[in-house]
């Protein structure tokens, strides 16, 4: 950046500081937040509800923009937040954290109720809050029934027919009913009965045709209203009524139910039989969406390579709004086999688990399979078939006991019955691979038993380890083991109450502190012997660090002053043997062992630049250590912009602003006392700062308001403005806010001009009490087809570019109708007790009154708190000729005041009216060029300069700078 007398230079940038103190409690501009709600102006209407609640409706589909004007310093933080609505829509899952909620295309599950929310610390929050109602109006649906009891479906002559007309909307809708071009209205036909359903709550109406006439074939209307409310216009649905009228019947051209094989293209035919109109058709599945890869051609839909997960009921529906829909359904089945499983059960008569020669002994084989009644199971000894018999009997389970499931019966087990048994499952149908099960009777098939290894439990490992826990598995064959916790009804790692192994090893991946306890293992019945299951505990240890508190802390002191620092141990294992370090940096400073305490503490005595720095405690045990940060340092805390300042931008030439920046000091008192601030300023989307350093004489008190009045700032530009305190340590914290250039109204001159060239037109409003607005306009931009004979052909200037305001008499405005503008609200200082106190202000304006029609333009002063008082200043009325004329009025407020421009519409369209370069400045009028129906403001006052409303209380300004 430049030196600060070269940006002075460039610049020209003046800058003056000034102090101010405000209260005497200390806390100075220190003020709670307040709050209100002010939106974009989109809505279709805003209107006051219970004394507490705006409502704002808006249509759907605009764009939904409220903003959150806040007082109160510190600088509160905003948060907008949503209730009502719909219960999903929550903002995304989050707040808004900005001044400025903005909802583009906007639906209408997001009306509701929102909050804005003002906090900094000081009292209450602020809390304002604004109902959002969406208005949209959906298309009408009409559907067509016959009287209850008709058996036939076609619409014969003395039959009585009912259409019923639907549709969504916010506002209720309205309908009306139309035969052809005739309006139905109850009454009207003696044949024609329309009413609403008491049940409905006027969400439909109904058009009964009580025994059908020739007549009633026809084309009916039915038109949907919301009375044009948001500009939403009326929709309307037709629908023909014909001796063929009739309600949908279909067909479907497959079997039910349909069974496939993975992997095959199955198409289902949908075809209409009946109908008028003719019916649309629709597919559906009674659980989940249609197949992502499936095609669909009207009632043909065609699935490609289907899978299991496409099994399911298929549903064809017909509707033509006529009666009810009709329906037709057919279940698809794909062929499966899966989960092949056994289990061996002993003799069920002797209390013993073994298998023994002489003995009974069950082998029982199982398999999930789609259809059920397609299953079948075959035995095989050794690889030889086996039949049923005396001895050897095989049996199919119950379905409803135990599906899939088959069983093998040995009698009278004898030595030669040894040897490999395999059962089979198949598919009657084909096309889907057997499962095979083998399954070894022998002397060596014996029940299961576990055991831990003697090491292997208690285990200790350390947090964020990779652990295996284990259970030793003895027996044949090897069942599947089962991992659950013993000691609490909590889940797995994985989620799960139950974990399987093959193997009897439970791994454990990033062990936590929480997976501390004992653990069961224990077997299936599946994969092994249907019997009382064994199990065994095995207990886990996880060790961890010490988990201290604080993780991190700034502390903020000046130098020669005491702190201290506190680390404390909120939990460990294991607990015992905790020592501890303090550090400065790589310097150790002390180290000790804990006792009966849980925290330990150092202190440094009095601050030196050296004793500055990162403090780390580190608190230790077998499994590591945990660490609190400290950060002494001696950097001053950011500075609060203030941002309440009443009207802080003025100026006083054309091309240039300048801007009064207020702050505070953030705990002043903390660290050393500020010397100076360097402030930063640069254009907005510029790189380069230009810094300029502000010095400071005395101590910085809390809550005190510094001042300092940034100059030749270049319309309209906005600024970014950085500021940072220093002391003997150096730089602070930095706090940056952006200033903007608004409409010029001047606090520190006695003038104020208009000429309307920007864009808010200088704080002149339209008002809403009136027939019609005034127009901003300018030759060049005025449209081609505008009208001749009357109004300005450049503004006051001469300029085809320049702007000016005026009233557009064209159609469809009439004679008499009022367009009014407001000018902003001044107000005037409170008197001088040692000045003159009959102060008066010229009021002067430029008005273009040409055209064979013109009407008449009334100026009033309306004084405040006199909203329905208003003083006639000045009128005119007739046509005045093609140019612009002055006037001047001297004025005389008492108080607060604004002036009105009401323009009033002639006999015909040839009657515009015009106005531009608007001046208030102080004194009486040089030359008072009054015309003869000139009234005067009747009121004497006294005001040293004119402000915009409202006004703060002037603040003391100390005679001595900073």
């Amino acid at each position: 950046a430049d030196a600060p007398g070269k940006m002075d230079l460039a610049y020209g940038l003046v800058w003056l500081l000034t102090v101010l103190l405000e209260g005497i409690s200390g806390q100075g501009v220190y003020a709670p937040p307040t709050v209100r709600i002010v939106h974009s102006g989109l809505a279709c209407n805003i209107e006051e509800e219970r004394y507490s609640e705006r409502v704002y409706t808006i249509r759907e589909g605009e764009t939904l923009e409220l903003t959150c004007l806040v007082t109160g310093h510190p600088r509160p933080q905003i948060r907008w937040t949503k209730t009502a609505g719909s219960a999903s829509d929550r903002f995304q899952d989050s707040s808004v954290f900005n001044e400025t909620l903005r909802i583009t295309n906007i639906q209408r599950h997001q009306g509701g109720r929102y909050y804005c929310k003002a906090e900094n610390g000081l009292g209450s929050p602020a809390i304002k809050s604004i109902r959002v109602d969406v208005y949209y109006l959906d298309d009408p649906i009409v559907t067509v029934h016959q009287s209850i009891g008709e058996a036939k479906e076609q619409f014969y002559y003395e039959r009585t027919v009912f259409l019923r007309c639907v549709a969504n909307s916010n506002p209720p809708v309205r309908y009306s009913w139309r035969r052809g071009q005739e309006v139905l209205l109850q009454g009207s036909d003696k044949g024609v009965e329309i009413y609403e359903p008491f049940f409905t709550q006027g969400e439909t109406k109904i058009l009964k045709l009580k025994n059908l006439r020739p007549q009633d074939y026809a084309n009916y209307s039915c038109i949907a209203s919301v009375r044009s409310v948001c500009n939403i216009p009326d929709k309307m649905v037709s629908f023909r009524l014909s001796n063929k009228t009739a309600s949908p019947s279909i067909k479907l051209l497959v079997d039910d139910p349909i069974v496939v094989n993975p992997g095959e293209a199955i198409t289902l035919v949908c075809v209409t039989t009946g109908g008028e109109p003719v019916p649309t058709l629709t597919w559906l599945r009674s659980v989940g969406a249609l197949p992502g890869k499936m095609v669909l051609n009207g009632g043909t839909l065609t699935i490609p390579a289907i899978a299991s997960d496409d099994a399911g009921t298929y549903s064809c529906i017909a509707n033509n709004n006529v009666g009810n829909p009709a329906k037709k359904s057919t279940n698809i089945i794909v062929r499966a086999l899966k989960k092949g499983r056994f289990w061996i059960t002993p003799d069920p008569y002797h209390k013993d688990d073994n298998i023994q020669i002489g003995r009974e002994v069950k082998i029982s084989c199982q398999v999930e399979a789609v259809p059920s009644e397609e299953l079948t199971f075959s035995w095989f000894k050794n690889g030889r078939p086996l039949r049923s018999s005396e001895r050897m009997v095989i049996t199919q389970t119950d379905p409803d006991v135990s599906p899939g499931t088959t069983n093998l019966d040995i009698i009278d087990l004898k030595f030669t019955d040894f040897g490999t048994y395999t059962c089979v499952a198949s598919l009657k149908g084909g096309g889907i691979s057997d499962i095979s099960i083998d399954v070894n009777i022998s002397s060596s098939t014996v029940p299961p038993n576990l055991t831990v290894p003697q090491e292997k439990s208690p285990l200790v490992t350390r947090e964020g380890d990779i652990i295996e826990l284990q259970c030793q598995v003895t027996g044949k064959p090897k069942p599947i083991i089962l991992w659950s916790r013993a000691d609490k009804e909590i889940s797995m790692p994985d989620g799960s109450m139950q974990m399987e192994s093959y193997d009897g090893i439970l791994r454990i991946v990033n062990v936590s502190r929480e997976m501390t306890g004992t653990y069961r293992c224990q077997t299936s019945q599946y994969n092994g012997f249907n019997v009382k299951p064994r199990e065994a505990l095995v207990q886990l240890i996880v060790q961890y660090p010490p988990a201290v508190e604080p993780a991190f802390l700034e502390i903020r002191q000046g130098q020669g002053r005491s702190i201290t620092m506190s680390c404390r141990v909120l939990r460990a294992y294991p607990t015992r043997v905790l020592t501890y370090e303090w550090r400065l940096g790589n310097k150790l400073l002390r180290t000790g062992q804990f006792d009966a305490h849980d925290s330990t503490e150092y202190i440094v005595s009095s601050l030196s630049r050296d004793s500055y720095g990162i403090y780390n405690c580190n608190i230790i045990n077998e499994a590591g250590a945990g660490r609190c940060s400290f950060l002494v340092t001696g950097k001053a805390y950011a500075p609060e912009f203030y941002y309440d300042t009443y009207s802080p931008l003025w100026q006083n030439r054309p091309q240039v602003y300048s801007y009064s920046l207020q702050w505070t000091q953030m705990n002043p008192d903390a660290v050393d006392r500020i010397l100076a601030y360097r402030l930063g300023i640069r254009q907005a989307g510029q790189q380069r700062w230009w810094e300029q350093e502000i010095t400071v004489n005395g101590n910085i008190q809390k809550g005190e308001l510094i001042t300092y009045n940034l100059t030749e700032l270049i319309k309209p530009e906005a600024y970014e403005v950085r500021l940072t305190p220093i002391t003997r340590f150096g730089e602070g914290d930095s706090t940056i806010r952006v200033i903007k250039y608004s409409a010029p109204v001047n606090p520190h001159l006695r003038e104020f001009h208009c000429g309307f060239e920007d864009g808010n037109i200088c704080l002149f409003a339209q008002d809403d009490t009136d027939n019609f607005d005034w127009t901003k306009q300018s030759t060049a931009t005025r449209d081609t087809k505008y009208t001749p004979n009357t109004g300005p052909n450049a503004d006051r200037s001469g300029s085809k570019e320049g702007f000016y305001m005026y009233i557009e008499t064209s159609r469809p405005r009439l004679e008499g109708e009022k367009a009014r503008l407001l000018s902003p609200v001044f107000s005037i200082a409170p008197k001088n007790p040692y000045g003159v106190t009959n102060t008066a202000y010229c009021f002067s304006f430029y008005y273009h009154m040409y055209g064979q029609h013109i009407g008449s333009l009334n100026v009033y002063l309306r004084l405040k708190g006199q909203t329905t008082i208003e003083n006639p200043v000045w009128s005119s009325s007739g046509n005045k000729g093609q140019h612009w004329n002055q006037a001047r009025v001297n004025i005389h407020p008492t108080t607060s005041f604004q002036l009105i421009f009401e323009g009033i519409r002639g006999p015909g369209i040839e009657g515009d009216i015009a106005i531009d370069d608007v001046s208030i400045v102080e004194g009486e009028c040089m030359k008072p060029d009054q015309p003869a129906n000139n009234l005067r403001a009747g009121a004497v006052g006294t005001l040293a300069h004119i402000w915009l409303f409202p006004v703060i209380i002037l603040m003391s300004v100390l005679s001595h700078q900073r």
